[in-house]
């Protein structure tokens, strides 16, 4: 049976079913949004134990980061991103999904070839890009200040 593009994108639209937009939206507006105010509210409790601004978001994040690997090791993270798709991709929760779950489906294959390798499968491309653009920055402000 030879189809045409356009033919396959008709049938696959006569056969998919309508998504329910108002319904994800909602989810992930919820979600996301009870992550910020979750980040928030330990923010305000880190700094009335007396740290500064700075330390406290630091903290702040170590906490998000934990609590969302313990959660994708759980296998709970991955129950609750199907229900809130985005909102649960606020920036440092999906990372640090993104992170462990690749390391969990490689478990298997050892300690150092399975679970180490695989958690820098998301992070290595980022720190290398992160790196390179900071000496590029660099040199380019020391050009800059030269003249």
């Amino acid at each position: 049976m030879s189809m045409t593009n356009q033919d396959y994108g008709k049938l696959v639209n006569e056969r998919s079913q309508p998504s329910p937009m108002g319904k994800n939206i909602v989810w992930a507006f919820l979600v996301g949004g009870a992550i910020c105010a979750a980040g928030q509210g330990l923010m305000n409790l880190y700094q009335s134990y007396g740290l500064d601004k700075e330390q406290a978001g630091t903290a702040v994040s170590v906490t998000l980061i934990f609590a969302a690997a313990l959660l994708t090791g759980l296998g709970l993270f991955d129950k609750l991103a199907k229900r809130a798709g985005a909102g649960t991709l606020v920036p440092i929760t999906g990372f640090a999904n993104a992170m462990v779950s690749p390391a969990l489906e490689f478990k298997s294959e050892g300690l150092v070839t399975g679970t180490a390798a695989k958690l820098f499968t998301v992070a290595g491309p980022v720190l290398v890009f992160g790196m390179s653009a900071s000496v590029i920055y660099g040199l380019i402000l020391c050009l800059l200040q030269s003249f």
